[in-house]
């Protein structure tokens, strides 16, 4: 079921007129990723590749999490890809000393967005994931909609430590 996204409103987001729940969760969660570019968005590689203290991670240690975050939940939990669901270290080591450059975690958190974006295009909220990857038991699959709900309230708790953090590098503040 292939689907065309509504238009977004003038901030970016569903408009206030927005009523089918697939536009509401694939609008938001596009946000919510266009923010964490945002928030990225003109720092030098040292900035984006040391810890923030007192938090103790880097930005980009973010987005590698997210990165993974959008592989586990779409491509391991709902497609059941083969692939790896976490960094070779663990789900830790997204959080530890950064071994590539920016422009190549950021190029793979961009491609992850877009292999996520087209599974999502063809599948229809109430369809369950597939069995054989993250899920092993068909009454514990997810729909895609609860998938998309949980991608939803991961991105936004993540972006907000992001701010956070861009704040305390540099000063810079809102969306």
């Amino acid at each position: 079921m292939a689907t065309t996204p509504a238009p977004l409103g003038e901030l970016g987001v569903p408009p206030a007129t927005a009523r089918d729940p697939r536009d509401l969760l694939v609008g938001y969660l596009d946000w919510y990723r266009d923010r964490l570019l945002l928030k990225t968005s003109g720092l030098s590689e040292a900035q984006l590749t040391t810890p923030v203290e007192p938090l103790g991670w880097s930005p980009l240690g973010l987005v590698r999490h997210m990165t993974m975050v959008e592989r586990r939940w779409i491509r391991w939990g709902f497609a059941a890809e083969d692939v790896l669901p976490h960094l070779p270290g663990g789900d830790e080591s997204g959080w530890g000393p950064i071994t590539e450059s920016a422009t190549a975690a950021l190029a793979t958190y961009r491609d992850e967005v877009e292999r996520s974006r087209a599974l999502v295009a063809e599948a229809a909220l109430d369809d369950q994931a597939s069995i054989g990857g993250r899920f092993h038991d068909p009454e514990q699959a997810p729909s895609l909609g609860r998938i998309l709900f949980h991608l939803l309230q991961e991105y936004a708790r993540h972006v907000g430590q992001l701010d956070v953090a861009r704040e305390l590098i540099d000063g810079t503040t809102g969306e």
